[in-house]
């Protein structure tokens, strides 16, 4: 929800039920703030510098949250098209099912960042999901933070975030696996991650999840910090 507006529909509480993060009509609106930018143009070496937690705490509702301080290397993915998780692994797991023909459409083209093990029956997978298309973004802006990158510097997006624990009541293919789903709404940052993701270039991301939101239970979110500072690793399928 912004400013009372439904923006993005996640998962409902279903312990079989896919990973969705699709976008709504209704979100039409970034969450930067004029007096972080300068603070955030560069790369933030901890959580609690500068106030940025405090700043964008303040447009979040009251709750707990964990946050995160990654470095991310953003994979721009347009639905349907090569590295789209629906068409692929969600797929792959689930078989599809949206109408009982179609994979799940997200309504947005959105970045994919990390993937890595989380056990023998479990995987997880990253996103960073732009609260606006990319196509949105100015060009200007956009194609200075390109130069900017191509010249060393890394800058600093931010994002409250959800996990999602999913699992497929049947097999439909080799991934009976569990997916975790780490999905990060940008509030700051979305030149900064198309630029990225043009320049191949990494970019910080202060992630803050959202324990009351998140579908996975709390052992599972205690293990996040460990879990994202494994190196990264694609999922391993079998017959």
């Amino acid at each position: 929800m912004v400013d009372d507006e439904p923006a993005f529909e996640l998962s409902f509480y279903c312990e079989t039920c896919p990973l969705p993060f699709r976008r709504l009509e209704t979100a039409r609106e970034k969450l930067s703030l004029e007096s972080m930018q300068e603070r955030l143009s560069g790369p933030l070496d901890d959580p609690g510098d500068g106030g940025v937690i405090d700043a964008f705490g303040a447009l979040l509702p009251e709750g707990e949250y964990l946050p995160l301080l990654l470095s991310v290397e953003p994979q721009m993915i347009i639905p349907g098209k090569a590295g789209d998780y629906f068409s692929d692994e969600q797929v792959t797991a689930w078989g599809a099912i949206s109408s009982g023909a179609s994979p799940e459409h997200p309504h947005t083209p959105y970045y994919r960042t990390f993937e890595t093990v989380v056990d023998a029956e479990a995987h997880l997978y990253e996103f960073v999901v732009p609260m606006v298309p990319p196509t949105w973004n100015e060009r200007e802006r956009f194609e200075e933070y390109v130069a900017r990158m191509e010249q060393g510097t890394v800058p600093t997006a931010v994002a409250v975030s959800t996990l999602d624990a999913c699992r497929p009541a049947i097999s439909f293919g080799d991934d009976p696996s569990v997916h975790w789903g780490l999905t990060h709404f940008l509030l700051d940052g979305h030149h900064k991650l198309e630029a990225a993701a043009t320049a191949g270039r990494p970019v910080r991301l202060l992630s803050l999840p959202t324990l009351g939101e998140s579908l996975a239970g709390a052992d599972d979110r205690a293990r996040l910090p460990a879990l994202r500072a494994q190196p990264r690793s694609a999922r391993a399928t079998g017959t």
